[in-house]
């Protein structure tokens, strides 16, 4: 089934939710309509009653997402001045936080350029496939910016200091075959190939264990974490995967030498 927001959509395959970045004809650039958008689609992916067990996310078209919208002008604070942070702190952000902390695994399936903030949301995937004619830019020196959406924080702990800096101040583009050689992506597909093996990939994560979202909750946190922290993190997560059912399925599965059959809980 498919449900239609501002600017995105969200496609339901049995467990699998795919969310699609729809507005093809600006390459998918975020505005503030598809902002609102991702807010109620998130609703929908978060709601129980959708089951959803895995996120796709996505483009509509050629493009994944060209970065924010520049024709909707910039905010002013209210000292007059202009505030071209402004709509990170009130619109971005509570979407990149809802993101990063989402119980489900997450595939971004970069179908096609992904600049600015949409190389961001890109990289927020636990896993990022990406197809060959897909590229990697950050924009933002283009036009004047600092690197948003989260990218500073990123970059340097996927590709290293070095080549995050490299990437920020040249805002050349990097194919998708040099991102896999990078390290940035996980996978590469041919162009139409690439929606087959995502949902390939999707449907095996929607029948993992309850445990996928806390292996992603252990590892965004360990950025942040001391070497105790962190093993204290672990015991605290492997507790709460201990009680799942998935946990005693996958346990009687072994045993059994047949394959597990987790719900998700």
């Amino acid at each position: 089934k498919m449900r239609e927001f501002n600017k995105v959509t969200l496609e339901i395959i049995e467990t699998t939710g795919i969310m699609r970045f729809n507005d093809p004809n600006a390459m998918n650039a975020v505005s503030d309509e598809m902002l609102d958008g991702l807010w109620s689609c998130l609703n929908e992916v978060e709601d129980p009653k959708s089951n959803i067990k895995c996120l796709v996310i996505t483009g509509e078209g050629r493009g994944f997402c060209a970065g924010a919208n520049l024709s909707g002008g910039s905010d002013r604070s209210n000292t007059g001045r202009q505030d071209a942070g402004h709509r990170l702190e009130t619109s971005y952000h509570p979407i990149l936080r809802r993101i990063k902390n989402l119980k489900i695994p997450i595939i971004t399936s970069v179908n096609g350029p992904a600049a600015g903030v949409g190389m961001s949301l890109a990289l927020m995937g636990d896993m990022i496939l990406a197809g060959k004619s897909a590229f990697f830019l950050q924009a933002f020196r283009r036009i004047g910016l600092v690197p948003d959406g989260g990218s500073t924080w990123l970059l340097p702990r996927l590709v290293g200091m070095a080549r995050a800096k490299e990437l920020a101040i040249l805002g050349e583009r990097l194919t998708a075959e040099e991102a896999l050689e990078w390290g940035l992506i996980n996978r590469l597909y041919e162009d139409d190939e690439l929606h087959n093996e995502t949902l390939k990939l999707a449907k095996e994560l929607s029948h993992g264990p309850m445990s996928l979202g806390l292996i992603r909750k252990a590892f965004w946190d360990s950025f942040d974490n001391s070497y105790e922290e962190q093993i204290n993190l672990e015991r605290e997560l492997q507790f709460a995967a201990g009680q799942s059912g998935d946990f005693k399925e996958g346990v009687a599965a072994f045993l059994e030498k047949r394959d597990a059959n987790f719900t998700g809980k």
